[in-house]
């Protein structure tokens, strides 16, 4: 862990002391042999206990994957904002990479912790650096609202979850996660139970986002700069599905009954947010409402709490992570050559940047889930769950996958194929750095399938 924590933290003065021309290379170098380091914790993923290194750090196979994919994305972040931050004073340059890099030890953090209290702090700690990016390199007026939404969203949710643990310490006598697994069943009978339990799992249902408690994702995804949609698609939403996987184990049997209307609303969201993207003109927001569309099936694997539900969410996460994160970079590519995300007006791109659209293609299928890639595996084992679990759940995750295909393939051929628009000249190339973004998506997601096992937690 530290071989990992340490370089990180490092990562901030070398932010503020490279000089001008080096900052960008020096910066995404340090953070690519991070990343690489990082690798060597899905080394012992195949064991299912804890990998301690002391009291307030350890991995599972549950953290390492979500670990693994918060140390990737950071160099393709510093690799997507290169080009719109260029014209920025050199002193903001260097505080957006020390956003950028404050956010991946927060989540380093709230991922390896062992205390439930350490994870808590963590994950309103990465509110902070999530919203100066989206306060302050947004890039429309609007972007202000979105970071209104986005910290009163996630702090009216996660306030009850303090008092919830504050409760829990008092009952069980520790918060540790390596042994509140094995302190004694609590007697939950009673409605103040059924109130902590909601208390509980609410933080983590607004992060994901549950439907219904979804409005600040789109905002948010729309208004912040491409780094920040990157991180909160990629990995910020996986921390409300971390933390209701840790929990979840600790509310028995109260989750039997109370979790319906929860499901309920996840598998609606699916239909629901699938036919808004199918009606969307612009191109961020259809992929931001799609992420709630997908994160609606890990909220119902998770809920109904079985081991094939479980490694279904926990794969659909990592694969969706990275599908999600390279569909972003892909918006911003185009964003930044036609000035506009309406899809109507930057379509036919194919004419103008043909290997561009190869990767629009890739990324398209890997978010409708074709088959062989991880999201397909991810959401047949939630489908396959939901369905030994209730069999009217395959009407409604039915359709969801058809709505999902059928908005999947609208993005592709809207912002892709016919006529290139006249207003549209003198486009630039695409360049091998924006190549090497999107290959570094793919290829993970791609190289999976020949060793799922690093990505399916609990199951082994």
């Amino acid at each position: 862990m530290l071989k990992v924590l340490i370089p990180t933290l490092m990562l901030i003065p070398t932010a503020w002391m490279a000089p001008a021309k080096w900052l960008w290379p020096t910066t995404l170098m340090h953070s690519l042999l991070i990343a690489f380091a990082s690798l060597s914790w899905l080394s012992n993923v195949a064991e299912t206990g804890w990998t301690s290194i002391n009291f307030y750090m350890a991995t599972d196979s549950l953290s390492v994957p979500l670990l693994v994919l918060t140390c990737w994305l950071l160099p393709l972040m510093v690799l997507a904002s290169q080009n719109h931050t260029t014209s920025e004073p050199l002193n903001r340059q260097r505080t957006y990479l020390s956003l950028l890099t404050s956010l991946q030890i927060f989540l380093i953090l709230a991922f390896g912790a062992t205390e439930i209290v350490m994870f808590y702090v963590m994950f309103e700690a990465t509110l902070i650096p999530t919203l100066i990016l989206i306060t302050r390199w947004g890039n429309q007026t609007e972007r202000l609202n979105a970071g209104v939404y986005f910290l009163f969203y996630t702090l009216a949710g996660s306030l009850p979850l303090l008092v919830a643990l504050l409760l829990l310490q008092n009952s069980t006598g520790t918060l540790s996660l390596l042994t509140l697994p094995y302190s004694n069943p609590m007697e939950l009978s009673s409605y103040a139970h059924k109130l902590w339990w909601g208390g509980c799992l609410l933080a983590f249902l607004v992060k994901m986002p549950l439907y219904g408690v979804h409005l600040w994702l789109p905002k948010a995804h729309v208004e912040a700069p491409i780094a920040g949609s990157m991180i909160l698609a990629a990995v910020l939403l996986k921390l409300g599905g971390y933390g209701m996987m840790r929990m979840v184990v600790m509310l028995e049997p109260l989750t039997k009954e109370l979790s319906y209307p929860f499901i309920v609303f996840a598998l609606w969201g699916i239909i629901m947010t699938g036919s808004i993207c199918l009606r969307q003109t612009d191109l961020k927001s259809l992929i931001a409402y799609s992420s709630v569309s997908h994160m609606g099936l890990v909220v119902g694997g998770i809920l109904i709490q079985t081991p094939w539900g479980f490694s279904g969410a926990l794969i659909l996460m990592i694969a969706h992570g990275l599908a999600s994160s390279a569909l972003f970079c892909l918006a911003n590519t185009s964003y930044e050559r036609t000035h506009s995300r309406t899809m109507l007006l930057a379509r036919g791109l194919q004419m103008v940047l043909p290997l561009m659209t190869a990767w629009w293609f890739i990324a398209s299928l890997a978010n409708l889930a074709l088959p062989p890639l991880p999201n397909l595996m991810g959401e047949l084992m939630i489908i396959t769950s939901l369905f030994n679990w209730s069999w009217w759940t395959i009407v409604l995750t039915g359709a969801g996958t058809l709505i999902t295909a059928s908005y999947s393939l609208y993005m592709f051929l809207m912002s892709q194929r016919g006529p290139l628009p006249t207003h549209l000249i003198a486009l630039d190339p695409s360049h091998t750095r924006e190549h090497l973004l999107v290959a570094l998506h793919l290829l993970p997601l791609i190289l999976l399938v020949l060793k799922p096992e690093l990505i399916w937690g609990w199951a082994c």
